[in-house]
C-alpha cells in the first residue's frame, strides 16, 4: 500500500487538502496528515476546520513516505514553507527519488523557496508562477505537470485532476480509472481530467 504525508497548516486550501485526502483514500493510500501547527486543529482558508492524524514534528524522522502531497491556499502554503521539519523531508524525498507533489500556492511558495524545481517542468496557481521561473523551473500552463518525481497543479478547479493523476501513479491506471469512473469524472472530456 502506497504511503502519502499530506501536510496541512492554518490557511490550507479547503478544496484541495479535502479532495486529495477524499481521492487517495478511496484508492486505498495510506494518507497520513500533518499539522505543522503546534497542534493537530487547523483552520482551513475558507474556514473548515480540520483536524490532522498528527503533529508534523511528532513523525520519526526515519519514517519515509511514497510521497509528500502539498495543498495550496494562503497563508498556509507560506506557514508550509516556514516548518523547518517539513523542508528536511522534502530535502529527504528529493534524494531519495520519491514523489513530491504540490498545487496552486505550494509550487511557488514552497518548493521554489527550497530550491525544489530547478529544471522541473512545473506549474502553479498563475499569481504564483514567476517564482517557479526564478528558482528555475520550467513553467507549462498544463493542469497538471508530472517532471522526474514532481508533480505539480494549478489550483482548486484542476484538484480532482490532480488527486487522480497521483492515483495513477501510486496505484495503478486501472484504479484511477475505476475512481474516476465512481465520482463521475468524465476521462475522456481532456488530459488527465481537467
Amino acid at each position: 500500500m502506497a504511503k502519502v504525508l499530506l501536510p496541512v497548516a492554518d490557511g490550507s486550501e479547503d478544496i484541495e487538502t479535502v479532495t486529495v485526502i477524499d481521492v487517495l483514500r478511496r484508492a486505498e493510500v495510506d494518507v497520513l496528515v500533518a499539522s505543522v501547527m503546534r497542534e493537530v486543529d487547523v483552520t482551513l482558508a475558507r474556514g473548515t476546520l480540520l483536524t490532522a492524524d498528527v503533529t508534523l514534528d511528532a513523525i520519526e524522522e526515519s519514517r519515509e513516505f511514497d510521497a509528500i502531497v502539498l495543498p495550496g491556499g494562503m497563508p498556509g502554503a507560506s506557514r508550509l514553507r516556514d516548518s523547518e521539519t517539513l523542508k528536511q523531508r522534502l530535502i529527504q524525498q528529493r534524494e531519495a527519488q520519491r514523489w513530491i507533489a504540490a498545487i496552486c500556492a505550494a509550487p511557488g511558495v514552497v518548493l521554489a523557496a527550497h530550491d525544489l524545481v530547478r529544471g522541473h517542468d512545473v506549474t502553479g496557481y498563475p499569481a504564483f508562477q514567476a517564482p517557479l521561473a526564478d528558482a528555475g523551473g520550467h513553467l507549462s500552463q498544463r493542469c497538471v505537470v508530472e517532471d522526474r518525481r514532481m508533480v505539480t497543479s494549478q489550483g482548486p478547479a484542476t484538484a480532482m485532476a490532480f488527486a487522480l493523476h497521483l492515483v495513477g501513479l501510486l496505484v495503478d491506471e486501472e484504479t484511477e480509472a475505476r475512481i474516476a469512473e465512481g465520482l463521475l469524472v468524465d476521462v475522456a472530456s481532456s488530459e488527465r481530467h481537467c
